[in-house]
């Protein structure tokens, strides 16, 4: 069985014919269908849902690298410091899959590529969950502040917090991406 599989070319017009025999039997409307083509579906890398959630991820992650990087005592803590790193890697995979969509949806390029989409979905899968952990690292630290030690006062617990958010938003849009390409590479 001869079907066809995608790989980064540009999208053409379906062919059209003047006549012809078409399935129906001898007129001459040509109602061929062409050979099975993969849907882009809309969060896959080259879409614009694969920009969407790529920017999503990009401003969450470097919010949450900015706040939590402009407390003055986040280096005492190692788990803030987790945090900076994984949200700045996120940051820095997000930024670089934006560009290859944005050049993808420029060109109207197809990103199904086995290979292509291999590398993106170990790539989400490692960010997210180092992301993940971070952001679950942090929480904890900053339930420890301001719930058992009762030290908000001195810390900078609403910074924490919200870089502990921001951590979090950043893996919950990494996932969809992830699990997108994860189902891609599961169906071929």
């Amino acid at each position: 069985m001869n079907v066809s599989h995608a790989s980064v070319h540009p999208v053409e017009d379906l062919p059209t014919t003047d006549g012809g025999v078409g399935i129906g039997g001898g007129n001459n409307n040509n109602n061929e269908v062409p050979r099975v083509r993969m849907k882009d579906i809309q969060g896959m890398p080259g879409t614009a849902g694969g920009l969407a959630l790529r920017i999503c991820q990009f401003v969450s992650a470097v919010m949450g690298l900015c706040i939590m990087a402009t407390t003055s005592d986040f280096p005492s803590v190692t788990a803030f410091c987790y945090v900076v790193a994984a949200t700045g890697l996120q940051s820095v995979w997000s930024i670089s899959q934006a560009i290859i969509d944005i050049y993808a949806l420029l060109v109207r390029r197809s990103l199904q590529n086995y290979r292509v989409v291999s590398l993106f979905a170990i790539g989400d899968g490692i960010t997210s969950t180092l992301t993940f952990a971070a952001a679950c690292a942090s929480a904890g630290i900053t339930v420890l502040i301001d719930n058992d030690l009762n030290s908000c006062a001195h810390n900078h617990c609403l910074q924490f917090e919200t870089a502990t958010a921001m951590a979090f938003i950043s893996w919950f849009t990494t996932l969809p991406s992830f699990l997108l390409n994860f189902w891609s590479l599961a169906s071929r």
